[in-house]
């Protein structure tokens, strides 16, 4: 974790292809496709400071925003595959883009290879603090007799943020005007104004809202509850039986990357995240540490696609 032993680094030497002999050759950009200060990006950061030295070179996050996430993803899927580049990927841009851009500038299961899973973000279900509801049930009790009437921001068309909302709407049977943003900034503010009603937003940014009582948080989309908001039920014990939708992120590099770069990077954050620094970090910002293998992150991006997949088609959200 606080470095490499000289040891380790001479076995790898031997075990790396001949055209790429000595891993990393310098600094290692970390390209994190959102701007800075949102969950991705905090996230990204804290495990790029750890990878550094692990690495004993500079892990530098470069913000590529736009586009959903598709015009960072693009860069590195162009990138040469040696490692030296790599992407902080997200749900949307591994498992939903493909289903909502015509023509995204990447596919995320040809060009993109999979290194290892992250951490998964629980989003929280937080409303305007006056609107009359206390729990999940009252929310659907006032949907219901109200269609159309409330609405749900996100932090963009296809983001997480509005898928979560999609799923609720689905399986709760309410009809809900969807209002996408530019990110959740703008649309936290219009939600503690009271421009708009509610907001599955990811929890680093939804828990000190609700913390602080600016908004009323009604439940969180994973099937446990979080340590940072007490008393706030999952959806699936408040009425939406099997209800969950989950943030992740993980880092994917080009494909055709070399296999021994791929192990050396699983190993070095695999053991970073088990730190257990890091997993109280996480923790504090609402998510939890994953890891694994290649091929845990691999099969887990496939079962989110055929999922999302699956929501896009019957909500039938218009591409874009």
């Amino acid at each position: 974790m606080l470095g490499v032993a000289a040891a380790v680094l001479c076995g790898f030497a031997t075990t790396a292809s001949a055209n790429d002999p000595a891993y990393p050759k310098g600094p290692v950009t970390l390209v994190v496709p959102f701007a800075p200060g949102g969950s991705t990006d905090v996230i990204g950061r804290l495990l790029a400071e750890r990878l550094a030295v692990a690495l004993k070179q500079p892990v530098v996050v470069e913000n590529r925003s736009g586009a959903g996430g598709n015009i960072g993803a693009a860069v590195v899927a162009k990138a040469a595959p040696d490692g030296q580049t790599l992407l902080f990927g997200t749900t949307g841009i591994l498992s939903i883009n493909e289903f909502l851009y015509s023509n995204p500038g990447y596919r995320a299961d040809r060009d993109l290879l999979p290194v290892i899973y992250t951490a998964s973000i629980s989003n929280v279900l937080i409303v305007n603090k006056d609107l009359p509801v206390s729990n999940v049930a009252d929310l659907i009790k006032l949907a219901r007799a109200n269609p159309g009437k409330y609405s749900f921001a996100s932090s963009g068309s296809g983001s997480s943020t509005h898928l979560s909302g999609e799923l609720f709407k689905n399986m709760a049977g309410v009809d809900l005007m969807h209002v996408p943003y530019k990110g959740s900034g703008q649309a936290l503010v219009d939600l503690v104004g009271g421009q708009i009603n509610m907001i599955f937003d990811n929890a680093p940014s939804a828990v000190p809202l609700a913390q602080s009582g600016k908004v009323k948080a009604l439940a969180v989309t994973s099937t446990t509850p979080l340590s940072v908001l007490p008393g706030v039920p999952p959806l699936g014990e408040a009425g939406l039986k099997g209800y969950e939708s989950l943030s992740w992120t993980g880092v994917v590099a080009p494909a055709g990357t070399p296999q021994p770069v791929v192990d050396r990077l699983n190993r070095e954050l695999n053991a970073i995240l088990a730190d257990e620094g890091v997993r109280k970090k996480l923790t504090e910002l609402g998510a939890q540490a994953t890891g694994g293998t290649a091929q845990d992150f691999t099969a887990h991006i496939e079962t989110e696609r055929a999922k999302w997949g699956k929501l896009v088609r019957d909500a039938k959200i218009a591409t874009q």
